[in-house]
């Protein structure tokens, strides 16, 4: 299969990239440098000359307390560039997978939120995420939205890497025990988009996290405990650190779709994490 996808040189972008090459497809990987979603000429061409039978969006703006001061710029990105995407996508009979986020939601339910459950982003990061699906869904019916939490991989700076470099300057660390999602590993939601966009005859929104839950501050625990570092993680809440932008309390996300990507538990996510760290570092 030829497999276009955008936002290449990212953290989940590469993820993909790689997936779909070891998986035998035909990619076109295009970074920001190469392709501005938000440019909708430019999306055009590419997406028409690239003549893939599916593209993967991963292209996003992801700075979730950034996009607090310049919502404007945030939505151009993941609302109206998703947009051009899907309507580039939709005029070349390319099927359209975009990546969407569990902050579409409020955080409010102790339950996970499932793909019918009513959205209510409280930050400008969530709303710009929700005007993209938006797009993606106007833009025509051969879509699949991904939505998916807490990622952490190779190529980016991300939570399991913070808590590391923490670990060795330090002897013991504050993580919040009031917000509770699925850490998910880029390596195993990578390998759903792309079987995902295998699928021409699912469509629709598909939630999409690893296995089970937990606080950032269990994740941490999890991340010291396995790398074997002597940091001591201390409770605490979020009242403690505050930021631009709120975070929902509960993010985790569940499914009702049996088409549903499964993917495996947060952590093996972080066991496979670490051991490719392992081996990248020889």
């Amino acid at each position: 299969m030829r497999l276009l996808v955008t936002g290449g040189a990212g953290m989940l972008g590469r993820a993909v990239t790689e997936a779909a090459t070891r998986l035998g497809h035909e990619v076109t990987s295009l970074s920001r440098a190469e392709l501005d979603i938000t440019d909708a000429d430019r999306v055009r061409r590419a997406i028409g000359a690239a003549r893939a039978r599916a593209v993967v969006n991963c292209a996003a703006w992801t700075d979730v307390d950034g996009a607090e001061e310049h919502e404007r710029e945030a939505t151009a990105t993941n609302g109206a560039g998703a947009g051009n995407v899907a309507r580039a996508a939709e005029e070349t009979g390319s099927r359209i997978v975009h990546v969407s986020t569990d902050y579409v939601f409020d955080g409010s339910k102790t339950t996970p939120w499932v793909e019918s459950d009513a959205v209510g982003p409280i930050g400008a990061y969530g709303r710009s995420k929700l005007a993209g699906e938006q797009e993606v869904v106007e833009a025509g019916p051969g879509h699949a939205i991904v939505r998916t939490a807490w990622l952490f991989g190779a190529f980016g700076r991300n939570f399991v890497d913070t808590m590391l470099e923490l670990g060795r300057e330090r002897d013991e660390v504050s993580v919040v025990t009031d917000q509770v999602g699925n850490p998910t590993w880029t390596v195993h939601l990578a390998e759903a988009l792309v079987e995902l966009a295998e699928r021409d005859g699912d469509v629709g929104v598909f939630h999409a996290a690893a296995a089970g839950s937990c606080s950032w501050y269990e994740l941490a625990v999890e991340v010291f405990d396995r790398a074997g570092a002597s940091c001591r993680v201390r409770p605490t809440t979020s009242d403690r650190f505050p930021r631009a932008a709120r975070r929902p309390a509960y993010s985790v996300l569940g499914t009702e779709r049996d088409e549903a990507p499964s993917l495996p538990t947060w952590q093996e996510g972080v066991e496979g994490y670490l051991a490719s760290r392992a081996v990248g570092a020889r």
